[in-house]
């Protein structure tokens, strides 16, 4: 559905890793905007000019060359997993 691989817990996707080397982070939509502040993030897309809504970051390759950086992104996408319920 992605492009890529994803990592899911409780039925809900954590993150995908895209071919291209993004990352694509399921976050809390109200943290949404203060994230998307951080180096190498943007509004995820479904296609070219379709984006995903709040919830939904790309993280660039560049900003993941290290296991700490990595394991930061899905930490976040974990804590939020740990807050829902059912399969958003």
């Amino acid at each position: 559905m992605f492009g890529g691989r994803a990592i899911m817990v409780n039925d809900k996707m954590l993150v995908s890793a895209g071919k291209d080397g993004r990352l694509l982070v399921r976050v809390d939509a109200q943290q949404h905007e203060k994230l998307l502040q951080q180096p190498g993030t943007s509004q995820a897309e479904m296609g070219i000019g379709r984006t995903m809504g709040p919830g939904w970051i790309t993280v660039e390759q560049d900003e993941l060359t290290s296991d700490k950086k990595l394991a930061e992104w899905v930490t976040i996408a974990m804590s939020h997993n740990r807050g829902t319920t059912g399969t958003s």
